[in-house]
């Protein structure tokens, strides 16, 4: 069954438009309050959220939905998604939420759904929530007596710094490093930097002054130039650049220059595995990471497998092999060791590790392959299925042909968005921006 509301990240759209609406998110949280329903005890679901203006519409509305199925609400206020997912676990929880729209800017929201054991939910248990959204409920809430309650915590902030420091051996210091850090004016303002500074570093942070409509705005990962003139301002170190959420990280190093999620999971995997911490023997990334990762680590027998595109596919892969280092391009890394979702700070702080242990600066030690030339553009589309377009199949085909055995070709459709993204790779920078462009071009002829 195909599901209609959850996409590959939870549900997520326009603010107090469907379906993120105050009644929609109400109904979620009732639906996912009787879903987790597992006996007579009190249940209890934890509720963060990221900086969006429309997260107290959403925020008041699921705690609605949720007390009213009988379940007590934990308010955590902004908290990065990794500390959601954390302390789902932490408080013995039924539930985690996570208020966010990630990389998304304001005007978007959405809401991310965690079991008890601080994973993403898997499909079969979004579509039981999405069967109950359509059903009347009413005759399954709650009676009066036994309504749930809502609180705010004190103290997980302190929780959460506790936790990343503990990523760390107990006697690693930054003491002597300018860090930078970008949080995006999101979720992870008042925390990301708290660790740092706690580490011993000198903190430089821009991105903390969040008003509820400047999110991800000219700043974070998906916008690094700000970070990047910083950098170069206060002659940092490094820069960390959080996404909204602060479950994915960029890397800048101290010549301002971005170094990506392939980057960093080749960081990552290679010290692990000379330290041998790397698990089932390789790593875990999608379709969309570029090809020089692969040679790289194979140079290094280190095995790549590869996902769809999204976290959750990343996750998934990981836990069913053993893999304990996965991640995204974008920046979306995920340990194991320490947490169940992509953490953005934690990721950061592993890759100061392996900097801290080279003695290098972060351009010597962070530059481990060069990316083959790749080309990703994308073409909005309004409905339909144009991919399946005889026209657009064998424009397909025929840039599949061109790229041969040295190159890669993918396309597909946005989980988050009405967006078809094409993707091309080879060594030939020339031929992979033909390819991208005959199959954008053939697509675009089946819109007009």
């Amino acid at each position: 069954m195909t599901k209609s509301y959850f996409g590959t990240d939870g549900i997520r759209g326009r603010a107090n438009r469907h379906p993120m609406t105050a009644e929609i998110a109400m109904k979620v949280g009732m639906a996912a309050g009787l879903a987790f329903r597992r006996g007579s005890y009190r249940h209890r679901v934890v509720i963060g959220k990221d900086t969006r203006l429309s997260g107290y519409m959403l925020e008041n509305a699921m705690v609605a939905g949720f007390t009213a199925a009988g379940v007590d609400v934990f308010l955590l206020g902004p908290m990065p998604t990794p500390a959601v997912a954390m302390l789902t676990r932490s408080l013995r929880a039924d539930i985690g939420v996570m208020i966010s729209a990630s990389h998304n800017p304001f005007d978007d929201n959405g809401i991310k759904l965690f079991g008890p054991d601080g994973y993403k939910l898997s499909d079969e248990v979004e579509r039981e929530i999405e069967s109950l959204l359509e059903t009347d409920l009413s005759k399954r809430l709650a009676d009066g007596t036994s309504l749930g309650r809502a609180k705010r915590i004190d103290g997980v902030h302190d929780r959460y710094i506790e936790f990343a420091k503990r990523t760390l051996p107990r006697e690693f210091s930054l003491e002597g490093l300018r860090v930078a850090i970008d949080c995006a004016n999101g979720a992870g303002y008042k925390v990301s930097p708290g660790v740092l500074w706690e580490l011993g570093a000198e903190v430089v942070s821009i991105g903390v002054e969040p008003n509820g409509t400047n999110i991800n705005l000219n700043c974070g990962s998906t916008s690094p130039a700000a970070l990047k003139a910083k950098v170069r301002e206060v002659r940092a170190d490094i820069g960390i650049a959080l996404d909204g959420d602060a479950d994915r990280v960029l890397i800048v190093d101290e010549q301002g220059e971005v170094v990506d999620g392939d980057q960093i999971m080749a960081v990552i995997g290679e010290a692990w595995a000379e330290d041998g911490r790397l698990a089932a023997g390789g790593v875990v990334a999608t379709i969309m990471s570029n090809l020089g990762l692969e040679r790289f680590l194979n140079e290094r027998q280190i095995q790549l497998a590869r996902t769809k595109v999204g976290d959750r596919y990343v996750v998934e892969h990981m836990r069913q092999h053993g893999y304990n280092v996965g991640g995204e391009q974008s920046g979306h890394i995920v340990l194991s060791d320490f947490g169940t979702t992509g953490d953005g700070l934690v990721s950061a702080l592993q890759v100061l590790a392996v900097v801290r242990k080279a003695g290098g600066t972060v351009s010597e030690v962070c530059r481990k392959f060069t990316p083959v030339p790749q080309v990703l553009k994308n073409i909005r589309f309004s409905g339909g299925a144009p991919l399946e377009r005889e026209r657009v199949q064998s424009a397909i085909a025929q840039g599949r042909d061109r790229l041969g055995e040295t190159g890669r070709l993918v396309i597909r459709p946005s989980g988050t968005e009405p967006l078809i993204r094409v993707m091309a790779e080879g060594d030939d920078p020339s031929l992979v921006g033909n390819v991208v462009d005959d199959i954008i071009g053939a697509l675009q002829r089946e819109a007009a």
